[in-house]
């Protein structure tokens, strides 16, 4: 175990920087907020905490106004239709979170009177929320003595500390490191004053050490490159999938969609019709795997990378009429495509049969 530096002194510098140079977040209290008598909402903290899993905070902050807007509480989100969630996230990515948000939701709204609990013990019996979400929420919701650690927080802790443990195994060292840096007093802005520092000074690359408020106490600094931590283990290549999509147009130019089963990748999304592919199997990439008959022409390939492994689908694209795939699906108007449960995937495979077809729902 890495001996740990005076963890007082520390805290005091990193709050006394976070004061000074805050990023101002929508779901945020900043410390001026704060010294205006502003409190955290539960509410708003565990949304863009949920959000910002595996996503940029560029990227939230449309996704957090438009959840915000359309349900100002834990109990409107609750009361929402599930297609109606699933189709304000759409875009955002992992779509299990989707899933899990309006679960979670449910669960405070009806199970707990609508207030979320305040304890990292509490919160991790709610769906959705593992060790980092819980900790954060305690931490920043409730001014909890949690220890949190994201992605920024295991770089600058791996630097601080000159961490020679890659992760993920190093993970519930720095976690220790991060519990005894974190002061009884103002947990929550400690958290938050972490991620930002890593954030904006302590980057990936080209590190802004001169700017650090921990630069005279970071053990790499000076000895080793600062880019070359947190140092990780070799990842393993990921493998390749393939599969079929299958874009129709009727003779209105509106698409034929369906919805995925609720269960498995992109569960309850909406989905132009392809072959059955998984994370562990290909799919049939010919026209045999078409909804039905048609005069189907291929139009080239859409690669997407998910967590585990890379799909590239073969596209295809034909004229149908109305009576085509009965039963199976719809057609969706061009003009309210944008408003669909579409996944980033399915929106590649439709550009890449019919380049406009976003355009013309933005036009319209």
């Amino acid at each position: 175990m890495t001996k740990p530096h005076r963890t007082t002194a520390l805290a005091d510098l990193l709050l006394a920087w976070y004061d000074r140079h805050h990023r101002d977040l929508p779901w945020r209290v900043s410390p001026p907020m704060a010294a205006r008598g502003e409190t955290a909402d539960p509410y708003r903290v565990w949304l863009s905490e949920v959000m910002l899993q595996q996503t940029t905070v560029q990227a939230v902050k449309y996704y957090f106004a438009l959840f915000t807007s359309r349900w100002p509480t834990v109990t409107d989100l609750a009361r929402a239709d599930n297609e109606d969630v699933m189709k304000s996230w759409a875009g955002l990515g992992y779509y299990a979170r989707a899933r899990n948000l309006k679960k979670c939701a449910e669960a405070v709204a009806f199970g707990h009177g609508g207030v979320f609990p305040d304890t990292e013990e509490g919160l991790k019996a709610l769906p959705g929320i593992g060790d980092y979400t819980a900790a954060a929420i305690a931490a920043i919701a409730f001014n909890r003595h949690s220890a949190v650690l994201d992605g920024n927080v295991e770089r600058v802790i791996s630097r601080l500390h000159a961490i020679e443990t890659p992760l993920p195994a190093a993970k519930p060292e720095m976690r220790a490191l991060v519990a005894a840096m974190t002061p009884q007093d103002r947990p929550g802005d400690f958290a938050q004053g972490m991620m930002d520092l890593g954030a904006t000074i302590c980057t990936p690359r080209r590190p802004a050490c001169a700017l650090c408020p921990f630069n005279a106490q970071c053990r790499v600094l000076g000895q080793d490159d600062p880019e070359l931590y947190p140092r990780k283990a070799a990842k393993k290549e990921k493998p390749v999938r393939l599969g079929a999509a299958f874009v129709a147009e009727d003779e209105t130019g509106a698409i034929f969609l369906r919805k995925r089963v609720e269960s498995g990748l992109l569960g309850g999304m909406t989905e132009v019709p392809g072959s059955h592919w998984t994370a562990r199997i290909d799919g049939d990439t010919g026209t045999g795997a078409a909804p039905f008959a048609a005069a189907w022409q291929a139009c080239g390939t859409v690669v997407h990378v998910f967590t585990h492994f890379e799909l590239r689908l073969t596209v295809y694209r034909s004229k149908a009429s109305r009576d085509a795939g009965a039963g199976e699906g719809w057609w969706q108007p061009r003009e309210t495509l944008d408003g669909e449960a579409l996944p980033t995937v399915m929106k590649k495979a439709i550009k890449q049969a019919i380049p406009d077809a976003f355009e013309t729902a933005r036009k319209a």
